[in-house]
């Protein structure tokens, strides 16, 4: 199990000063890994991160949420084609990296949403992903999709809606990202939902974030709970813990997100606490087979 840092906790710029910040950041914090936000894909420079990531030993993965020009549940096919596109411009990024996860909202655009879905703007999505998945494999890269509240997507809200997605579309290759933040909204508790997909073998990603986006255990997120369902399930892949202020990320990111009030100031000692909180967590349940 690799534990990780959103590089979003350190820097909204991933310019080589950005990049800098983030990996060494991640690094120094005691991390495992750094997930990188795709957020300017046509400016990123994956061979500039790569050489950072190896000079700090630090493993990766990559992230995005599509716009409304790339939703991938519209029902124009020119912006389903663009979502397409520049999905597979990630995946570039993501293997010339080293990474071999690509996740987040890259279903559909993250937003709210003011309507349902349709029927057809579902099945565009699911043959856009069957095709991308199809195109990751080959670079041995895997998806995977991130569960977010109703104010990101309205495709699906909880572990068992990702599901659904996914077995209606024979998405095999697939992987379904749950997130405690978005969790705590949208499910009924944080037990059995981690059951409910991993036993469905599509458990693949997990972010760690607490109820108000700040310092791990000073809000309403049953995290013993949660940590308790990965170790029954025996879940072995990344762990990463998110975090937003708007000191760190740019006002326009912080807008899309909401964070109009900031619960820290210091990156490197929110991600410090943040890795010993998850790492301590983790350690914890683990005894309880001593029990």
């Amino acid at each position: 199990m690799l534990i990780g840092a959103h590089a979003l906790v350190f820097t909204g710029t991933f310019d080589e000063q950005g990049l800098r910040r983030a990996i060494e950041g991640a690094k120094r914090a005691g991390f495992d890994l750094v997930e990188i936000p795709l957020m300017d894909v046509a400016g990123f420079d994956a061979d500039l991160a790569g050489r950072l990531l190896r000079d700090n030993e630090l493993a990766v993965t990559a992230s995005l949420g599509l716009t409304a020009d790339t939703d991938l549940t519209s029902e124009d096919q020119a912006v389903v084609a663009a979502g397409e596109r520049m999905l597979e411009r990630c995946l570039d990024h993501v293997a010339a990296m080293g990474g071999d996860v690509l996740c987040g909202v890259i279903y559909s655009a993250m937003q709210k949403y003011g309507a349902p879905t349709t029927e057809r703007g579902v099945a565009n999505s699911r043959a856009a992903i069957a095709r991308l998945a199809e195109k990751a494999a080959q670079r041995g890269i895997r998806l995977s999709l991130e569960v977010v509240n109703r104010y990101e997507s309205n495709v699906f809200n909880t572990g068992r809606g990702a599901l659904a997605y996914l077995d209606s579309a024979g998405l095999d290759g697939v992987s379904v990202h749950l997130d405690t933040y978005h969790m705590n909204i949208e499910e009924s508790d944080l037990f059995q939902p981690v059951h409910d997909v991993a036993a469905a073998g599509r458990l693949g990603y997990v972010h760690i974030g607490e109820s108000h986006r700040g310092y791990l255990g000073t809000g309403s997120v049953d995290f013993g709970a949660f940590f308790r369902a990965l170790h029954d399930v025996r879940y072995d892949g990344p762990v990463v813990f998110e975090s937003f202020s708007s000191a760190v990320v740019s006002a326009e990111l912080s807008n899309t997100l909401g964070i109009w009030r900031n619960l820290w100031q210091d990156s490197d000692d929110l991600a410090a606490h943040a890795n010993r909180f998850i790492r301590d967590g983790l350690h914890a349940v683990r005894t309880i087979d001593l029990h």
